[in-house]
């Protein structure tokens, strides 16, 4: 059929004859300015589609395919083309026309629909709603990338999930968390760091996580991206960390649970009355209460259950994701953390022997564990020689292997080094012992297992997240003023929220716990001619993570001195005048030489004098999402082609390098990295200054070794060099299939848990 005679359904059911010219006049614009990109190939793509009586909002959405499917290593502009055309036909949706509305008329509408909080229209003044409407740069949409708007559409943008029907458009997303976040702040000098803030997180400076973006503005008050719970050996506890699960997991939260304490099956109950069940029916039960709930559409519920390396069951816990086996005794739909210190790695360095006990078995030895690396040793020791204590040993060797094996085998059995994470760490370990971590291993924070609900010395850990775009840093001089900002907003986001469950505001006001991360390192270093193998990064990532570490510190500071200190400031070894730069491990000294560049002993001092508002301030997460939203790369992972796949619920979306054609011969792609040695030690010097953890991945490429398969001595080897670098936490093991294409990256969306910020 002849395109000129069809027809076109409009959105309120009447018909008239295609209008061609106004479909070329959108494309035409949606090009200007860019490279290599042909308006008459897209819309021969499109037209070949189109339908007699095809509604308008159809033929948007092909014209945008179209233009999607054309992005390529050749030709990388497409993203831009598809993204604007992507953004006329949201803001049509949302609005009825291109213009947005203005700022105060759009959150009246979206509050009498119950879509926003009432708050923001009590709050501000008509004065203050026009001045920042005056402020909102709308044309700032058309910088984002096709990938970017997916994104935004899928998981961010105000809408009815059920229907697709989405109601605003990005920078008002941009400027009313803004809004929220300093609405408390004296008038005199809110509107001056909402206009601050706005321009930071709009031109991705800033990168914002998944519950703040789609959170924050809304009636729903929970935004901590990272929620760890701990358990007790007891039914009450077991119970109360269940239902602690089901409240958190609704409210968009990953979850990190410690089930280490739990018995171990055949232990006696009641004085050898019964006979416990073991770890295995409580784990279901967590699980249960993690797949319960699916987030509000946004994503579906994800956990990590920590426990350690010389539990009784620990044959049978490290098997849980492997897929043979049968339902009884797997639990495949929970990652795992295993916990692991000095002394199991000297059992295995030595050739020796580790014994394996029942938590409940041998008393002191769970609490030493995190808080006492000697005090641990003389207990096993003396536990170990102990006949009347149930015990198995084997040897060390084949337990590391079991674990590492596992590790390779399902990706997604993650190591905790638990003294690293108490010995360099921003918490006394004999007042305040981190004893688990969360989601995706970057948060070390204090817990304490919840009797009920409602127990009043129960500790749910919160971590509230952001990132700094280290790509979108021209020096290290822009770090303090952006520091201050994201210290600001996260501290005020703990006041502003809501706390389902009274262990985690307890946590909260006694610690303010903040993990600011960074996005775009593999563009930082691709940008500054560094490479992640050869060593060439390693002072440029000593100077960087130094500068993040001091300003954030220093705006900490900055809030103590006009709020006060968090309420448990003389649990933390801050109080004591120890910083990060005291703690390290000192192997590192051997492979990087820079010198420190800024003041810390001024800020010893201004610390010991005014306290500090925030325990912790760093953690460095995956945000394999939000870095998307900053067309960057994501956290600090080298990227596995110059242009990615990337598959979400969304569909598959095509993600271009940052500064493709000036910098292509620059990045250093996963897969051409000789090994993980390079990449290590760049973590390591990251954790010198980074007070939580990291999430790093371990990445190998069988066809590198003999036979096509990584030996069991790589991979031990690299665990234990991890460990030399004081690296306090491994994620992902990812290798490297066939079906991997080494320009694509098939990635999930971090098991659709809440930390891909």
């Amino acid at each position: 059929m002849n395109t000129s005679t069809m027809k076109v359904t409009k959105r309120d059911g009447r018909t008239e004859p295609i209008d061609l010219d106004k479909i070329h006049r959108v494309v035409d614009w949606a090009a200007k300015g860019l490279d290599n990109v042909s308006v008459s190939q897209v819309e021969l793509r499109s037209h070949i589609q189109f339908y007699d009586g095809i509604r308008t909002g159809d033929i948007h959405e092909t014209i945008i395919k179209s233009a999607a499917d054309l992005i390529s290593e050749e030709t990388p502009d497409y993203q831009y083309l598809a993204a604007r055309l992507a953004i006329f036909h949201l803001r049509k949706i949302a609005y009825g026309q291109f213009e947005p509305p203005h700022l105060h008329d759009h959150v009246s509408r979206l509050t009498e629909m119950g879509k926003y909080d009432p708050h923001i229209l009590e709050d501000y003044s008509r004065e203050e709603f026009d001045e920042l409407n005056s402020y909102i740069d709308h044309w700032r949409d058309m910088n984002f990338s096709y990938a970017a708007v997916k994104q935004l559409e899928g998981k961010y943008l105000v809408q009815n999930r059920v229907t697709k029907q989405i109601y605003e458009s990005p920078q008002f997303l941009y400027i009313l968390v803004a809004m929220c976040l300093f609405s408390k702040y004296p008038r005199d000098t809110r509107l001056g760091y909402i206009k601050r803030f706005y321009d930071a997180v709009s031109t991705f400076k800033i990168s914002l996580p998944t519950p703040i973006m789609s959170g924050v503005r809304t009636p729903t008050r929970q935004f901590s991206s990272c929620v760890l719970i701990e358990c007790d050996d007891s039914l009450d506890s077991i119970n109360a960390t269940t239902s602690a699960i089901v409240r958190y997991v609704s409210q968009r939260a990953g979850i990190g649970i410690n089930g280490g304490r739990i018995r171990a099956l055949g232990s006696e109950i009641r004085g050898g009355e019964a006979q416990h069940t073991g770890c295995l029916p409580f784990f279901k039960m967590f699980q249960a209460a993690v797949k319960s709930c699916s987030q509000g559409g946004v994503r579906g519920g994800a956990a990590t259950l920590f426990y350690p390396l010389w539990h009784l069951e620990v044959e049978s816990l490290l098997v849980l994701k492997n897929n043979r086996g049968v339902e009884e005794n797997r639990i495949r739909h929970l990652d795992y953390g295993v916990q692991v210190n000095r002394l199991m790695y000297e059992r295995l360095i030595k050739g020796g022997q580790i014994t394996l006990f029942s938590p409940h078995d041998v008393p002191g030895l769970y609490e030493a564990f995190f808080a006492d690396q000697d005090e641990f040793e003389r207990l096993y020791v003396q536990y170990e020689q102990d006949p009347s204590i149930r015990k198995r040993t084997l040897p060390a060797v084949e337990l590391f292997s079991l674990m590492m094996q596992e590790r390779a085998g399902t990706g997604r059995i993650y190591i905790q080094n638990v003294d690293h994470c108490n010995t360099h760490s921003p918490f006394d370990p004999k007042k305040a012992p981190v004893r688990q971590s969360n989601l995706c291993m970057e948060i070390a924070l204090p817990t304490k297992p919840l009797n009920d609900l409602h127990d009043p010395d129960g500790e749910i850990a919160l971590c509230t997240l952001s990132a700094l775009n280290l790509g979108a840093l021209e020096s290290l001089d822009e770090i303090e003023s952006l520091a201050d900002l994201i210290v600001r907003a996260l501290d005020a986001l703990l006041d502003y929220q809501d706390y389902p469950v009274k262990a985690a505001l307890n946590a909260t006001e006694k610690r303010r716990s903040l993990g600011v991360g960074v996005i775009n390192y593999a563009y930082y270093l691709a940008k500054n001619g560094v490479r992640y193998s050869d060593d060439s990064a390693l002072a440029l990532t000593h100077r960087t993570f130094e500068a993040i570490q001091y300003y954030l510190l220093k705006a900490s500071v900055q809030l103590s001195r006009e709020y006060g200190p968090c309420k448990a400031f003389d649990e933390t070894t801050y109080a004591a005048g120890i910083l990060p730069i005291d703690t390290y491990k000192k192997d590192l000294d051997a492979i990087c030489s820079e010198p420190l560049h800024l003041d810390w002993e001024a800020l010893r001092a201004d610390i010991q004098k005014y306290g500090l508002r925030n325990s912790t301030l760093t953690a460095l997460m995956p945000s394999e999402t939000s870095s998307q939203i900053a067309n960057a790369t994501n956290g600090i992972e080298p990227p596995r082609g110059l242009v990615s796949v990337k598959q979400s619920k969304d569909g598959i979306l095509r993600q271009v390098v940052p500064e493709f054609e000036r910098l292509k011969d620059k990045y250093e792609l996963l897969w051409k990295m000789p090994s993980n040695d390079g990449y290590l030690k760049l973590v390591g010097i990251m954790q010198k200054f980074v007070d939580q953890s990291i999430s790093a991945n371990t990445n190998y490429d069988p066809q590198r070794f003999e036979g096509g398969r990584v030996p069991m001595k790589q991979l031990l080897r690299d665990l234990l060099l991890a460990y030399k670098y004081g690296v306090k936490t491994l994620y992902y093991h990812n290798t490297r299939d066939g079906a991997d294409d080494p320009n694509s990256e098939f990635e999930d969306d971090c098991a659709g848990g809440a930390c891909k910020i």
